[in-house]
């Protein structure tokens, strides 16, 4: 930093959600915007940006245990400035500044959008050796980019997430997000389908659509724009192929968002649908607005209408006064349910939520017992689910080479999502031998086999070649998995 035309490095690592993400992705655009050149490893940067997570305590952990990493890089490389950034600050803004000296620059969830200025103003200070100014941005989160702002994409390049709205209107009485994201705040449909534009001109194929809740969008403009309007406009952009939803709320679930779904070819028969729980009086103990009533109800109206529908979601074992009968209720309900991709959590006490303090709190040793039981009957749900795709035939989207060999060609069906669905593994090319294959492209295959939690397919063809990535990546040598911008 000698030099004061020259613009430090910087390296970054994003933590926690997609929505985290789009605001990492977001500092990165601004930063590259301001000629900021982006590090490869850390210790080659001048500047660390460490964007937080804050939402579990599991998270808060990895976010406080990465920043102390991180800061060794004051040592044993080139860091003038770490940054904290996110939803950790925003909820432990004092504890941040009193005991972690080693953080230079402390920016919330409603300052991130500020980052080049912060840092130089910090690095004016050092430069001229004045007293830095203050190391701690918080505000109340009022902040949303729009496709106006730049934003650097990371990742593969033709999946990428778009951002409908910010912050969540909804108490549930275990979560700490509105505290730390505010109360909803959308984009308009203009400002949406504008930004799907330029990223399907870039080479994006794959639209995920998220939001702390999808049924949210417009509300606070009571919803004279909202999902039902956005979707069949996304739909009509060039280049885009699959829209997938994420964090779609099942109590807001209208009959139209359910036959636009049915009846758009581009909106992949995929839904992540959070429900933490089928027993009544625990749901209203989490302050949710769903009923085990409606929860069925909406199940069979969508099976009724997309039969090939696929429905991931969430379930909380050990919320506070959850007991052995209500558990195993919620075990009975998801085996009726049969739904295909099931995350299980055990409650995490979060201060600052009512349901912390809740005196009938559920021993961690029960918690383990519950979360363990429920996953081996949701493992064997799953494998005879994935066991039932043997010898059928879908189109898939190629993602690269296997993590484990580049003799192996990594997919996903429309209905995996990227990185937390499973994957298909490509290992015969069939008469395709030596064609060439690109990240983004679609084929059709055959699954053959399922090897634990993934599936085996053959090639049969290309169905929809990628004409924006560059092509020539041989499929018996194909490398790169994925398409990744130097940042993290």
């Amino acid at each position: 930093m000698s030099d004061t035309n020259t613009k430090p490095s910087v390296y970054f690592v994003s933590l926690g959600c997609p929505k985290n993400l789009v605001d990492s992705q977001v500092m990165l655009g601004k930063l590259e915007g301001a000629k900021y050149s982006i590090a490869k490893e850390p210790d080659e940067a001048e500047v660390i940006i460490v964007n937080t997570c804050s939402f579990i305590q599991a998270a808060k952990e990895e976010s406080i245990e990465t920043v102390l990493e991180m800061a060794n890089y004051k040592e044993t490389g080139k860091c003038k400035a770490l940054v904290m950034s996110g939803c950790l600050p925003q909820r432990y803004s004092k504890e941040v500044e009193n005991e972690m000296p080693e953080v230079d620059l402390i920016i919330g969830t409603g300052q991130y959008h500020k980052i080049t200025e912060l840092l130089e103003a910090q690095k004016q200070a050092r430069e001229e050796g004045m007293p830095l100014p203050q190391r701690s941005y918080i505000d109340f989160p009022a902040f949303i980019h729009t496709e106006k702002d730049a934003r650097m994409h990371t990742g593969p390049q033709f999946s990428a997430f778009l951002k409908l709205s910010e912050g969540c209107n909804r108490r549930c009485a275990f979560c700490i997000i509105p505290q730390l994201r505010g109360n909803v705040r959308s984009r308009t449909i203009a400002s949406l389908v504008e930004e799907a534009t330029q990223m399907a001109k870039q080479g994006v194929r794959e639209l995920n659509l998220v939001a702390q809740d999808l049924t949210e969008y417009g509300m606070e403009w009571k919803y004279k724009e909202n999902l039902e309007m956005l979707l069949p406009q996304l739909c009509k952009i060039e280049g885009i192929e699959w829209i997938r939803l994420h964090y779609v709320y099942p109590d807001e679930f209208s009959d139209e968002l359910v036959s636009i779904i049915a009846r758009e070819p581009k909106i992949v028969k995929y839904l992540d649908m959070p429900i933490q729980h089928t027993n009544d009086r625990v749901l209203k103990a989490m302050n949710r607005r769903l009923t085990k009533a409606k929860l069925f109800d909406l199940t069979t109206k969508l099976r009724a209408q997309i039969p090939e529908l696929v429905i991931r979601t969430s379930i909380i074992v050990g919320f506070p006064t959850e007991t052995d009968a209500e558990f195993e209720e919620l075990c009975t309900d998801l085996q009726t349910l049969n739904l295909d991709h099931v995350g299980v959590f055990s409650y995490s006490k979060e201060e600052g939520t009512k349901a912390a303090e809740m005196e009938e709190q559920v021993h961690p040793a029960s918690k383990r017992k519950r979360k363990k039981k429920l996953i081996e009957i949701l493992q064997n749900q799953r494998t005879d689910k994935l066991t039932k795709l043997i010898g059928t035939q879908v189109e898939v989207m190629i993602e690269g080479a296997a993590e484990e060999t580049e003799m192996l060609i990594q997919a996903r069906m429309p209905t995996q999502a990227q990185e937390i669905d499973g994957r298909v593994l490509i290992n015969d090319l069939g008469v395709n031998e030596g064609i060439e294959l690109s990240p983004g492209d679609f084929a059709l295959i055959e699954i053959t086999e399922l090897a634990q939690q993934d599936l085996v397919a053959r090639l049969i063809k290309v169905t929809k070649p990628s004409a924006h990535l560059a092509p020539g990546l041989t499929a018996s040598i194909l490398k790169g998995t994925e398409l990744r911008n130097a940042a993290h």
